[in-house]
């Protein structure tokens, strides 16, 4: 709850007056369903003593997420990264994988942290994801793959993607960390490519408090999966691939399935914010809510504005008056992958080809949301922005 009411200038924080409130407001703070099932479950757990190694919590995680999905195939990893690399290396990609620069670093990293050199492709300003007509750009004779990113759950352009892959000879797999509970022409996203990734953080929309999962409908692909997350073990003492240790905790599978009964609780909190927000921020010049396709289902996690040039206020400036309220907007994903390390000094001149992830780079900001979020906050939030920018 706010503290104050900012009416003028001299009622923010940066100007002096006390912050709107006393604890940090985060973009992400976890969303915690049925804490009474979760700690159920944990006893469960305690009693079976079997906390790890492909646990019956897992298994059952598992086949509920599967289903959930629509998919033949779930296979549950320690976090989202983890399970990226894992299926980057199933697939065998090598070389250059086309990806874009407007996503977490991670995607980036998993691909470069085995020795694979992401390739920077621009962006759709209108939908903030993969340009199809970017990544045609950017194919070299030593590109093996593509890795399509769901940036704010909002489905990439999968069919056109898909398409310029077969046309290549290309694999094409995605990055669904934003995704789940979203939809593309109305089949749930998971199943699409070779396979997809998601990540269950905690600052998700739905999360097992550290997790991830790769989906797929290849059986063959999902029995290397479940391998190489086991240092390759079939059965006792058979080590018949190469591997890792990527498996989920017995632990954060009970928590991934209290949350998954009340993810429909989730979804609606944040589509009421994101429309309390929408009615908050409207008539401020330069300042545009990104919206979501009504036609497709998204948990409406991110709340996404961009600061344009006709705002009187900056981006940086409204971020900064934000964090002086003590709400900790913030400015994902600049710079962009292309402007982090290692990419920065490998790719000097990579801005030239991005302009549209440049541009947007220097726009957006991600404002609080989840059920740390109701009306009353998001009336603040809106005051600080309208102040500055009216």
């Amino acid at each position: 709850m706010a503290t104050k009411q900012i009416r003028t200038p001299a009622d923010l924080a940066i100007h002096g007056a006390p912050p709107a409130f006393e604890a940090p407001l985060h973009v992400g703070r976890p969303n915690i369903c049925n804490r009474d099932a979760f700690l159920a479950r944990v006893g469960g757990i305690l009693d079976n003593q079997w906390l790890t190694n492909n646990g019956p919590v897992v298994q059952e995680f598992e086949d509920r997420i599967a289903r959930h999905l629509g998919v033949k195939h779930c296979v549950a990893m320690c976090n989202g990264t983890i399970a990226l690399e894992i299926a980057i290396r199933a697939l065998g990609l090598q070389g250059e994988v086309i990806v874009p620069s407007w996503t977490f670093v991670a995607t980036a990293h998993a691909l470069y942290w085995q020795g694979i050199t992401p390739v920077f492709a621009d962006i759709d300003p209108a939908t903030h994801n993969l340009d199809p007509d970017a990544v045609r750009r950017m194919i070299t004779p030593r590109t093996t793959g593509i890795i399509g990113v769901h940036v704010w759950g909002r489905a990439a352009p999968v069919d056109a993607l898909q398409a310029i892959a077969d046309e290549h000879g290309l694999k094409l797999m995605f990055d669904a960390a934003h995704a789940f509970g979203s939809s593309y022409r109305g089949q749930s996203i998971g199943r699409f490519g070779a396979c997809e990734v998601f990540s269950f953080h905690a600052t998700k929309a739905f999360n097992t408090m550290e997790g991830g999962a790769v989906t797929t409908n290849d059986d063959a692909l999902a029995d290397t999966l479940r391998l190489m997350r086991n240092f390759g073990f079939k059965g006792y003492d058979n080590v018949v691939h190469p591997g890792t240790n990527g498996k989920m905790i017995e632990v954060c599978a009970a928590m991934g399935l209290a949350n998954l009964d009340g993810f429909d609780a989730i979804v609606e909190a944040n589509t009421r914010n994101h429309a309390a927000y929408q009615a908050a921020l409207a008539g401020i010049p330069g300042v545009r809510l990104l919206d979501y396709d009504p036609a497709e289902r998204n948990s409406h996690h991110y709340i996404v504005a961009e600061i344009g040039p006709d705002c009187p206020a900056s981006r940086d400036a409204i971020v900064a008056a934000l964090h002086a309220e003590n709400v900790l907007a913030r400015k994902y994903f600049w710079p962009g992958c292309h402007g982090m390390q290692p990419y920065r000094d490998l790719f000097p001149h990579a801005r030239l080809v991005l302009p549209q992830t440049e541009r947007i780079a220097g726009e957006v900001v991600i404002l609080p949301n989840g059920f740390a979020a109701n009306e009353s906050v998001i009336a603040t939030v809106a005051d600080v922005i309208r102040t500055l920018a009216v």
